[in-house]
């Protein structure tokens, strides 16, 4: 049996590409974006009461990462990428159906968008239904996760000076916490936990219509090396 769905809003994200964006949720309270709503919930009826919650559930596609095969088994990043595990066991972007879920703070309601902040989603992202937190019913006091009993141990992050002027004052003209987004980004490491980064080897990710750049001057460590304006086209 088939059963359709159809989006009910767009997420408008400071996440252009996917390299970098946080694995979970929360993890950078300084990713925002906007959810966009569709037709007929565009309209104000559909958000009404939503002023009295400070946190929402959004399921999303991971529109990137969908697949005409399903994976039974995935490497997820926690482990490594080296270690097989069973996809229902993990938050892999890899999933059936390509349904994903998010915990957001809600930041502001207007009719017809919803301003997000801590979000994990990629810019133009799907969002397939809405659903309000529930602090006594979503925060289960004993649950455990022991794959991933905490959230993974950040490494410290520090700039060129030009970088970070470019930053700071990249991030008046967007009225965004740019250095503190870029920040908390990079100090959850984004290459993949497989690789063993040289000196010399630049990296790279989009925020907003910034492209940064930075490389890792001894293991553990990054370096913000420039911002910059993203190239066109």
């Amino acid at each position: 049996m088939q059963h359709l769905v159809s989006p009910v809003g767009i997420v408008r994200s400071c996440f252009k590409e996917k390299f970098a964006i946080p694995r979970q949720p929360h993890l950078a309270p300084a990713a925002r974006g906007v959810l966009e709503l569709l037709p007929p919930f565009d309209q104000g009826e559909a958000v009404q009461g939503l002023q009295q919650v400070s946190h929402v559930w959004l399921l999303f596609l991971f529109h990137q990462a969908l697949e005409d095969k399903p994976r039974l088994k995935v490497r997820p990043p926690r482990l490594g990428g080296n270690q097989s595990v069973g996809v229902f066991s993990t938050r892999a972007t890899h999933r059936p159906n390509g349904i994903g879920q998010s915990v957001v703070r809600l930041e502001r309601v207007e009719p017809g968008r919803l301003h997000l902040s801590g979000i994990d989603l990629l810019d133009g992202t799907p969002v397939l239904d809405i659903k309000p937190y529930v602090p006594y019913a979503d925060a289960v006091a004993d649950a455990r996760n022991e794959m991933a009993d905490a959230p993974p141990p950040l490494i410290p992050v520090d700039w060129q000076d030009d970088a970070l002027a470019a930053a700071r004052s990249h991030g008046l003209r967007l009225d965004e916490p740019l250095v503190a987004l870029i920040e908390q980004c990079l100090a959850q490491d984004p290459r993949p936990a497989y690789q063993q980064p040289q000196p010399e080897r630049r990296y790279g990710a989009r925020f907003w219509d910034l492209d940064v750049h930075w490389h890792y001057p001894q293991p553990g460590r990054i370096r913000v090396l420039d911002v910059q304006m993203a190239s066109r086209g």
